[in-house]
């Protein structure tokens, strides 16, 4: 038995962070049926789409962001289009969505109108700003979500502009990690009270979540953060990253005082030992000419030994050590591949696939992947012939442009 086995779930999203929220829905058992437009309607959306034809299957086999789905094509513009998805909906415990706040209630879609048809839904809306709010029409992305949230000011060098930290912060945890949590949390509330509710998601709010424990000192004593300037910021050398000899680096996680301690020793270096972490680290860059100098010691020291070497030598002697990975590094990572953060599946035609594994780990009902992604539409007859549609009507269908 699988986790969420017996959910069914319509998939309207088509950017990745609506994506990757129904990825692992699927992953943990539930039925996910991918809504697509026509592809002569997605124009300037070619990424977004599932491939199409058999010279698609490679490239549909490794994106792992819509495996465990079905794609079921469906022009949500014309009327028997959304007919088609309003019989889907009565059978469906979940929705998620993607648009911009407003477009799912224009296509007669919205919470309003499925909440009607199946009081029990559950539809979660995804979107920057949120359904509502001065802001909610505003266009974004997520370098913008984490402009307003804060996160983008505190990341990056001192002396330095805002870093980009790929699309990860807003995107994928501020609003696909707690679009997950809204949903699952909204299906329990529906155990005990028997209705659905709409769980509106919004990739600022997410982030902004993010930061709440960055956030106390500010809300504590108006005290603030500055970008480069504290202990978790790579100011001080106890928690940093340093080039090898190898021209690679490592990363050192030293803020518990003992973990400081056995690197200072490892050195020959127990006159450092006194110079780690004080309250004021935590919002302050360090000053003084025995800073430089341990910043001095420790980049040169660094450089004398390969990144491979000073793991072996470190991490045997407790101290926090990390190898700085590229993608070939991490899957063939030891600890990796025995996490299973790397699977493969056979696939028919192309033999094994690998594609990133799962991190949700349950003892006694774990996630799968049982199927690979879909081609654009490859199960729009198998979905419609179960809601009771007989083969003329989707010829009927298909003619007049409504279904793919």
């Amino acid at each position: 038995m699988l986790a969420l086995e017996g959910i069914k779930v319509l998939d309207l999203t088509h950017l990745v962070p609506g994506q990757f929220c129904t990825m692992i829905l699927g992953d943990l058992g539930a039925e996910v049926i991918k809504i697509e437009a026509p592809s002569e309607l997605s124009a300037g959306m070619r990424i977004h789409m599932s491939p199409q034809g058999e010279d698609g299957r490679l490239e549909a086999a490794t994106n792992a962001l819509n495996r465990n789905k079905k794609s079921v094509v469906l022009n949500l513009k014309l009327e028997a289009g959304r007919q088609i998805f309003n019989r889907l909906s009565q059978m469906a415990d979940v929705i998620v969505e993607g648009f911009r706040p407003g477009v799912a209630d224009r296509l007669g879609i919205g919470y309003g109108s499925i909440k009607g048809i199946n009081p029990g839904i559950i539809y979660c809306s995804l979107s920057g700003y949120g359904q509502d709010g001065p802001y909610s029409s505003v266009a974004g992305h997520d370098v913008n979500y984490v402009s307003v949230s804060g996160v983008l000011d505190l990341i990056g060098r001192q002396d330095g502009p805002p870093v980009i930290p790929l699309n990860l912060v807003a995107d994928f945890a501020g609003g696909s990690l707690y679009g997950v949590i809204g949903i699952l949390s909204a299906l329990i509330a529906r155990g005990r009270t028997g209705l659905g509710q709409h769980v509106d998601t919004a990739y600022v709010d997410g982030a902004i979540s993010l930061l709440t424990w960055f956030a106390n000192d500010y809300f504590f004593d108006g005290s603030m953060r500055r970008r480069g300037e504290t202990w978790l910021h790579g100011a001080y050398p106890y928690y940093g990253v340093y080039e090898t000899k190898d021209n690679k680096y490592v990363s050192i996680g030293c803020l518990e005082p003992w973990f400081w301690e056995n690197l200072c020793r490892v050195l020959g270096k127990e006159d450092y030992i006194p110079y780690h972490f004080v309250p004021e680290h935590g919002l302050c860059k360090p000053e003084g000419d025995k800073w430089d100098e341990i910043w001095a010691y420790m980049k040169q020291t660094f450089l004398t030994k390969t990144s491979d070497e000073w793991f072996d030598l470190l991490s045997k002697e407790n101290v926090p050590i990390a190898k700085v990975y590229t993608f070939k590094e991490v899957f063939s990572d030891p600890q990796v591949l025995h996490r299973q953060m790397m699977v493969e599946i056979e696939h028919p035609t192309l033999g094994k696939v690998r594609q990133v594994g799962i991190a949700i780990k349950l003892s006694e009902t774990p996630g799968t992947v049982r199927s690979l992604s879909p081609l654009l539409g490859e199960h729009t007859e198998e979905v419609l012939l179960g809601l009771g549609y007989r083969s003329e009507e989707l010829a009927e269908l298909r003619h007049g442009g409504v279904i793919g």
